[in-house]
């Protein structure tokens, strides 16, 4: 694929060098462009990793997906930018749930002049900006992250107060795409995966993270969350569509009944046991 064709998917025209100005723009462009979505697995599609289909998926269908996905698709991109990209291993949760968490999660570290960066486009409310690899805060508008060094060759990402996860850890190890594959099938099929039991899409928007779970739309900012129950098809169909920049044809002609009909069960289950729970 050529690489003008990634940078039209990010709507990227601005200069392009192997530098620290042009993984800014372009990590930022991803984010904005590219959702975060597991649509697919929610329609009981299986997830490869085959790069060439993660790139034809994310840039010439121009859908989403997740991190393993996002991740694949963003190192592609550097990479024909002519960056120095690693993928390695990360462990969203390891923090309070242990090592069983290693491998359910990828990141990137971008050497830029013998200076490392982390991106990762994987994290449906995670940073827009990649972070420099330092220990220390980390501000970006209104949001504040932090890396910590556990060992010389693990760190810790810490989410902003309120994100979505708490952490995840991640090892400076170089790792292929195709270790994460046998995580990758079981997070996409079994039964109690968040990514099966959930719908999940998310994408950046002013001040914050659009994201809808099932059928609950949030508005997440710094300070505040506007949460509303979708009310019908229609309306779900168009949120995907306009705000997510979902392109409803790649879902197939009953795709978006599908979605609907789990996304409803859900929101249903949920509420029955909220409300066994209180």
């Amino acid at each position: 694929m050529q690489r003008s064709e990634l940078l039209d998917r990010l709507g990227h025209h601005g200069p392009v060098a192997a530098d620290a100005s042009t993984l800014v723009a372009v990590h930022r462009a991803w984010r904005h462009a590219v959702p975060y979505e597991n649509l697919d697995i929610q329609l009981g599609r299986p997830i490869t990793l085959d790069p060439q289909a993660i790139v034809d998926k994310l840039v010439r269908r121009g859908r989403g997906g997740y991190c393993f996905e996002q991740n694949a698709g963003l190192a592609a991109l550097l990479r024909q930018l002519g960056f120095d990209v690693t993928m390695v291993e990360a462990g969203v949760l390891r923090e309070t749930r242990g090592d069983a968490m290693w491998g359910n999660h990828n990141v990137l570290l971008v050497d830029v002049g013998g200076r490392l960066w982390i991106a990762d486009a994987g994290i449906g409310d995670g940073f827009i900006d990649p972070l420099p690899l330092q220990e220390g805060p980390h501000a970006q508008g209104d949001f504040v992250y932090r890396l910590e060094r556990l060992d010389p060759h693990t760190w810790r990402f810490h989410h902003h107060p309120g994100g979505t996860i708490a952490s995840y850890d991640f090892r400076l190890e170089s790792r292929e795409l195709g270790d994460f594959a046998a995580r990758s099938h079981e997070l996409s099929t079994a039964p109690d995966s968040p990514y099966v039991t959930t719908l999940i899409v998310a994408t950046p928007m002013a001040g914050g993270t659009l994201l809808l779970l099932s059928r609950t739309l949030r508005e997440l900012t710094a300070d505040s969350k506007n949460i509303r129950v979708l009310d019908s098809m229609d309306e779900f169909a168009t949120i995907l569509a306009g705000r997510f920049h979902i392109p409803l044809d790649d879902l197939g002609p009953t795709g978006i009944d599908r979605l609907w009909e789990q996304a409803c069960a859900q929101h249903d289950l949920r509420e029955a046991r909220s409300q066994r729970a209180g």
